[in-house]
């Protein structure tokens, strides 16, 4: 079985979403080409400042990740949850997508967990936990079974970045980490994450075509890729390496190029994997 595309969305295409009609032109085309389906996660966090800074609320990042208090989370999760998601889903419904707006944990398709990197406490901040700890006959959390089933019936989840804890809390899941974890959970054919740069830079300023996660972290250290680049690339690099294929840093203002990926054709970065490709559901 073909898993599906995964393609994350974030940066200038959702900030300027209401003019980028060729851009969901393509995401509409690519969703009937793609044998396995396609699934599109996303973001949002230039509108996530904007609405923070009218309510008078600093934004904080470390290491490229949004640090998100518990006075912050309920405005997070109206942004992205509310008017975000559901404007994408309008702007594909407008193009015949039969799109269907969710959040990471909507019907148990995924357990999300506390994330605090290195120990530092980032606030209501999550990450995907993919493994099945469901016990009999019980659904098991982190199958993804809702959106196998949206994908057998033809639909395209669009799933904001918000998901929750075992308690039911919200957690906000840094965009980049949360596709990686849909496309970990789905067995995705490829993991793509659009952005706004062409994809991996080398230290001269040229495109990297291909790359691992060796390299990127040598050019982590170098300080050659920073800022909100460091979690994109890392993602990219554990998408390679979960799923077995590569995944690709790319462009959304390269749109023309989008069908292509369901052809295998080459766009962007491609991020090669450095383990065997696991057995998995989507496969």
């Amino acid at each position: 079985m073909t898993g599906p595309i995964v393609i994350k969305l974030g940066g200038r295409a959702l900030d300027e979403a209401d003019t980028r009609g060729e851009l969901w032109d393509a995401i509409a085309r690519l969703g009937a080409d793609a044998p396995g389906g396609l699934v599109i996660v996303h973001g949002g966090g230039g509108a996530v400042d904007a609405h923070l800074a009218r309510l008078g609320l600093a934004s904080e990042r470390r290491a490229g990740l949004r640090v998100t208090p518990d006075d912050h989370i309920g405005e997070v999760v109206g942004v992205l949850r509310g008017r975000v998601n559901t404007r994408l889903v309008g702007l594909l419904a407008a193009r015949g997508v039969r799109a269907v707006g969710l959040g990471l944990s909507d019907g148990g398709a995924c357990v999300c967990v506390k994330h605090e990197p290195g120990g530092v406490d980032l606030g209501r901040v999550g990450r995907v936990e993919a493994e099945r700890v469901g016990a009999g006959d019980a659904p098991a959390p982190g199958e993804g079974a809702l959106w196998r089933r949206l994908l057998g019936g033809g639909f395209v989840p669009v799933i904001s970045s918000i998901g929750l804890d075992g308690a039911g809390a919200a957690l906000n899941v840094n965009a980049d980490d949360a596709a990686l974890g849909v496309a970990r959970v789905l067995g995705a054919s490829v993991l793509v994450l659009l952005t706004d740069v062409p994809g991996i830079l080398d230290g001269s300023g040229s495109l990297l075509g291909e790359t691992d996660a060796g390299q990127i972290e040598r050019l982590i250290a170098s300080g050659v890729i920073s800022g909100g680049m460091i979690p994109k690339a890392r993602a990219a690099a554990a998408g390679a390496d979960a799923s077995g294929v590569p995944a690709v840093i790319a462009s959304w203002s390269r749109c023309d190029r989008l069908a292509g990926l369901a052809l295998g054709e080459p766009v962007g970065t491609r991020v090669l994997p450095t383990r065997p490709t696991p057995v998995g559901p989507g496969r």
